[in-house]
C-alpha cells in the first residue's frame, strides 16, 4: 500500500490480506488432513510458517506443512490424501479472483496510493511483476467489471484479492509439479504408477531448461559487444548465431523465471524425484482417475513461465519524495 509496515497504525492495511492468505493456506492444508482422517492415517494439524520480512518475501509466508505420523497403504489413499489440497486451494483462489475482479476499484485508487503516477501520466512498467498464468488472464477478462480498473501485474499488491488469488493459483501449481513427494508427484504415482519415474524427470529436465532461459540471455547480451579475446571471437561466431535463433523462435524464454532453477535443485536434493513405493497396488477407480486428470488440467492452465521477477527503473530516474 506504499506504507511503513513496521507503523502499527498502519496495521489494517494488510488484514483482508492475512485473511484471504489464511483462507487459501487452510483450504489446501485441511483439504489433505479431512482427507488423511477419512483414511484413519495418522497426521498433525497444519503448522503456518509466517516470514515476517517483506523485503526478503513478499507474501509473507512460506505456506503451511502437515507432518504424517503413520504410512500411507494404498494407491488411492495416497491419490485422495495428496489431491484434496490441490483442488480445495485451488477452488478457494477461483473465489477469491472472481470477488476480486468484480469489486475492482476506479483507476483514481491507484493513483491515490500513488499520487506520482499522475505526473508521470502514466503508471510505470518497472517494479515486481507477477509472472503470467493463463487461468488469472481468463477469469479476468470473463469476470472483470467494466466499472473498474484492471491493474497491471507489477501493482497487484495493492488489491489483496487479485494478490492472494495470483498466489494461490502459483503455489497450487507449484504443489502440482509431478516430483517426488510434492502433492503432484503423488497424484502422479497413484495415476500411472512405475511411469511416474521418467514423467518426474521430463518435468525435472524442462525446470533446468526453463530456469536456464535467463542466463543464455545474459550469454548472449555479453557476447554481442566487439572483443579482442579469440575465445570470445570464436563463441561470436559459433554460440551467439544459435542464441539468436533462440531468440527469433521463442523471444519469451530469455525472459523465463530464474527461480525454477532454484525448483530444480530443491526437488532433486530434498524432495528427491522419485516417490517411495507403496504397498497395496490396487488401481484407482475411474472417478478417481478423472480427477486426476483435472488436477494435471489445472497444473497446464497455471503454469507460469516467468514466475515472479523484478523490472528496475530506468537509469537516472529518482521515485518523487
Amino acid at each position: 500500500m506504499g506504507k511503513d509496515p513496521l507503523e502499527l497504525s498502519n496495521l489494517h492495511y494488510g488484514v483482508t490480506y492475512a485473511v484471504l492468505i489464511l483462507c487459501f493456506l487452510s483450504a489446501h492444508e485441511f483439504g489433505h488432513y479431512f482427507a488423511a482422517r477419512f483414511h484413519r492415517v495418522d497426521v498433525t494439524l497444519p503448522y503456518f510458517l509466517p516470514v515476517p520480512l517483506p523485503f526478503f518475501f513478499p507474501f509473507g509466508t512460506l505456506g503451511a506443512v502437515i507432518r504424517t505420523r503413520s504410512p500411507i497403504l494404498s494407491r488411492q489413499a495416497l491419490f485422495d490424501i495428496g489431491i484434496a489440497g490441490p483442488l480445495a486451494g485451488f477452488v478457494v483462489s477461483v473465489v477469491i479472483l472472481v470477488i476480486g475482479f468484480q469489486t475492482l476499484p476506479p483507476q483514481s485508487y491507484i493513483y491515490a496510493v500513488h499520487p506520482e503516477y499522475v505526473q508521470l501520466g502514466s503508471i510505470p512498467p518497472w517494479g515486481l511483476h507477477f509472472g503470467d498464468i493463463p487461468l488469472y488472464h481468463w477469469l479476468a477478462a470473463v469476470f472483470a467489471t467494466s466499472s473498474g480498473f484492471l491493474p497491471p501485474m507489477n501493482e497487484m499488491y495493492h488489491y489483496p484479492f487479485l494478490c492472494v488469488g495470483w498466489f494461490g493459483l502459483f503455489v497450487t501449481m507449484l504443489n502440482l509439479l509431478p516430483l517426488g513427494q510434492l502433492d503432484g508427484g503423488h497424484i502422479t504415482y497413484a495415476l500411472f504408477g512405475e511411469a511416474h519415474r521418467v514423467i518426474a524427470r521430463v518435468v525435472w529436465w524442462g525446470l533446468v531448461l526453463l530456469g536456464m532461459g535467463p542466463v543464455f540471455g545474459w550469454v548472449m547480451g555479453a557476447l554481442s559487444g566487439d572483443s579482442p579475446n579469440a575465445v570470445v571471437q570464436l563463441l561470436q561466431q559459433t554460440l551467439l548465431p544459435v542464441l539468436r535463433g533462440i531468440e527469433q523462435i521463442a523471444p519469451w524464454y530469455y525472459r523465463a523465471w530464474e527461480g525454477w532453477l532454484f525448483w530444480a535443485v530443491f526437488t532433486r536434493l530434498l524432495i528427491r524425484l522419485e516417490h517411495p513405493p507403496v504397498p497395496d497396488p490396487e488401481p484407482l477407480t475411474p472417478g478417481r482417475r478423472l480427477l486426476g486428470w483435472l488436477a494435471l488440467g489445472i497444473f497446464v492452465v497455471c503454469f507460469s513461465y516467468n514466475g515472479i521477477y523484478d523490472v528496475p527503473p530506468p537509469p537516472g530516474f529518482l521515485p518523487a519524495p
